[in-house]
């Protein structure tokens, strides 16, 4: 199965694309791969892609005020890669987009996706549930610091990603989590106990 066919079918799934809508933005699609550590988005520049993750991870981070690494969102395979307020608004990001592992992403810019809603109202609904789905994130992010334990944080990722702690660091993850490393190393001891 090539690229294309599964962002087709992911597309197809998420936005209820046609082969017909589909087809119009064949040219718009581009590949791009990035080596370990590499940088999807750098701090302070405009979001130039909204990318389809094919293979590999990223990370989405900030320097906290002691210098530290914070992660704000995890970048999973056949999951959307993209600052999305920076990519819209063509405004500066605010954090760092990098790969966590080599990957590789299938990528548009804003001007073909607008291009997209101009020719079809199937893209236009795209757009309308990008936007949706990035609202939902964030709140969803926000509210489990908020509503949830470390421990229910930690269930819920691996019940819903469950190959994420084989891909990568648990000092990654305990950051995005908002766990202290040692505390992330008990719960997962009381959970693999149970």
């Amino acid at each position: 199965m090539t690229d294309q066919d599964v962002l087709k079918g992911a597309l197809s799934h998420f936005a209820q694309l046609s082969e017909e809508d589909f087809s119009l933005s064949l040219d718009c699609w581009k590949i791009k791969t990035y080596k370990k550590g590499d940088i999807y988005n750098p701090l302070g520049s405009i979001c130039r892609y909204l990318g389809f993750t094919m293979e590999g991870y990223f990370r989405s981070y900030l320097i906290g005020k002691n210098g530290e690494e914070v992660n704000l969102f995890l970048h999973l395979p056949h999951q959307v890669v993209v600052t999305y307020k920076s990519f819209i608004h063509r405004s500066p990001c605010e954090f760092n987009t990098v790969a966590l592992t080599d990957a590789r992403a299938i990528c548009i810019t804003l001007s073909d996706l607008q291009m997209l809603y101009k020719k079809s109202h199937a893209w236009e609904r795209f757009g309308r549930l990008m936007a949706e789905k990035a609202f939902d994130v964030a709140v969803d992010r926000a509210e489990s610091f908020v509503f949830k334990s470390a421990e229910q944080r930690y269930l819920e990722l691996i019940q819903m990603q469950p190959d994420v702690i084989e891909h990568i660091p648990l000092y990654h993850i305990s950051s995005y989590l908002g766990i202290a490393g040692p505390s992330l190393s008990r719960i997962r001891r009381k959970i693999s106990g149970k």
